[in-house]
């Protein structure tokens, strides 16, 4: 290895984002994974039972058609994804008495007709977002909060619609339960107290891509997004190495370039003494959240909804009302389980045959992805208050179940470093932390260190399966290091 060249620690998206943007520029790119498999929170493994796809860590992919790296990689010409006409659904309860599911379609028109009273006004809260999309994305996750919007129009609207969802005004336009009960199931995704900036600011973007491009199932797990990663960065001569974890970045001292898939601890731990007492002071200072405990289910046959309609969304919100979910996260972040838990659950199997082509006994085998939220470090198995929640909307649910897999938040510490007391966002999603994610600053990927840049979910614009910390970090790293323009990612 030439002194040129550029280690990549973690081959999570994010990393491979960054050692494929780097390697498309003709840099040497070596990728250094822990595991034995690639993937980061993006791996597909059959672990459940044999012969059935369950996805590790993440499995519905709202940015992977609409954000900025995946765009110029062509990923939807490299994956095959499913996309739904349904984006998710938030059933309620009193269902047999006549009340539905909330469900949030791709078409907007539909979704509000279906929201009684509160459609109109449902409606007006998205639409000006969908017609500024683009603006939208940009002001979300076009790098740090400290540089000024593309489109200041966007910008706007994002934060006025963030600070009516964000504060005790969030129920300001809604008179019923089924519109609120949408828009704070999505917001629930960050982890943290309802109603919050962070939190309203993460759900209106993710509810726009739903209404937008829909929140797409890449066709055989989300492995398929890492392995389409993998393969171009192999083809412009990057290498990986699985099963070679790195605790000291003198181990990496012939590489001119250093890029940290890694939490922002992890980085203080490997890089030491290498950065500065004053950074490495205020990574010290970076916050993480509440985490999360997964319950992985094979079930005999599809999940019996009290409300058929919710069979036709792949994801699926379970935490009641909008008051409800707000008193369970209340409840988490209070150190505590909540008896009912917001429950988030994937039922991919259904627009993805790949992930169950077995049949056994005549049953037709389906995986159902769940997690709920739990204090940070957590070991209690939260299993059955899972499924008491399932139940709740699927009576019968309990009845289908062949095999269960708990994973508790100490356990996903475990499995990935990055993940930090079960914090699959390595970082607490706080409007602190949107703007000083690690540090404010306006290159927040590029450490004070010469050569070494962070380039996980620690770093700005933060979590979710979109590569964008990889790629800016990279194009740092191509500016500041080697004088290079960006390269061209596409397909040709």
């Amino acid at each position: 290895m030439t002194s040129g060249g550029a280690a990549v620690v973690g081959a999570g998206p994010n990393g491979l984002a960054a050692a494929v943007t780097l390697a498309r520029a003709g840099i040497p790119v070596t990728v250094f994974e822990a595991a034995e498999t690639i993937g980061g929170g993006t791996r597909t493994q059959q672990f459940v039972r044999p012969g059935v796809l369950n996805d590790v860590c993440s499995a519905i992919h709202p940015m992977a058609l609409a954000t900025g790296f995946f765009r110029a990689f062509d990923l939807e010409r490299r994956v095959n994804f499913v996309v739904p006409d349904a984006s998710y659904a938030n059933p309620l309860d009193g269902v047999h008495s006549g009340d539905r599911a909330a469900i949030a379609y791709r078409d907007l028109a539909r979704t509000a007709s279906e929201l009684g009273r509160d459609g109109p006004a449902y409606a007006r809260l998205y639409r000006p977002l969908l017609k500024h999309l683009e603006g939208v994305v940009d002001f979300a996750l076009g790098g740090s909060m400290l540089r000024w919007p593309r489109d200041p129009l966007a910008a706007i609207l994002t934060a006025l619609r963030t600070v009516e969802q964000g504060t005790p005004l969030w129920n300001a336009r809604f008179s019923e339960p089924a519109a609120p009960a949408l828009v704070s199931g999505v917001a629930a995704h960050s982890i943290g107290r309802m109603p919050a900036l962070a939190s309203a600011g993460v759900g209106l973007v993710l509810g726009a891509l739903g209404h937008a491009r829909g929140w797409p199932v890449p066709v055989g797990g989300s492995r398929a997004i890492t392995d389409a990663l993998a393969a171009d960065l192999l083809v412009h001569g990057g290498r990986i190495e699985t099963a070679h974890p790195i605790s000291d970045v003198r181990e990496l001292a012939a590489y001119r370039v250093k890029l940290f898939d890694t939490s922002a601890r992890g980085l203080v731990r490997i890089a030491g003494s290498a950065l500065p007492g004053r950074y490495r002071r205020a990574l010290g200072r970076f916050r993480y959240g509440d985490g999360a405990s997964k319950v992985d289910f094979v079930l005999d046959g599809p999940i019996p909804w009290a409300d058929q309609r919710v069979a036709a969304a792949p994801t699926v919100h379970l935490g009641g009302s909008r008051a409800e979910g707000a008193a369970a996260e209340l409840e988490v972040a209070r150190g505590r389980h909540p008896s009912t838990p917001y429950v988030l659950l994937v039922q991919a199997a259904g627009f993805d045959p790949e992930r169950a082509p077995v049949r056994e006994g005549g049953a037709e085998l389906t995986p159902i992805w769940s997690y709920t939220h739990v204090p940070q470090g957590s070991n209690v198995d939260v299993s059955q208050a899972v499924i008491a929640q399932i139940e709740r909307f699927a009576p019968g649910f309990r009845d289908r179940i062949l095999d269960v897999r708990v994973t508790t938040a100490a356990e996903f510490a475990g499995y990935n470093r990055n993940y930090v007391g079960g914090d699959f966002s390595a970082g607490a999603v706080t409007p602190r932390q949107l703007f000083a994610r690690p540090v404010v600053a306006r290159e927040p990927w590029r450490t004070p260190a010469a050569g070494i840049y962070l380039c996980s979910s620690s770093a700005s614009p933060g979590p979710g399966v979109h590569g964008l910390p990889g790629w800016y970090a990279a194009r740092s790293a191509l500016t500041h290091e080697y004088g290079l323009p960006d390269p061209d990612l596409g397909l040709h």
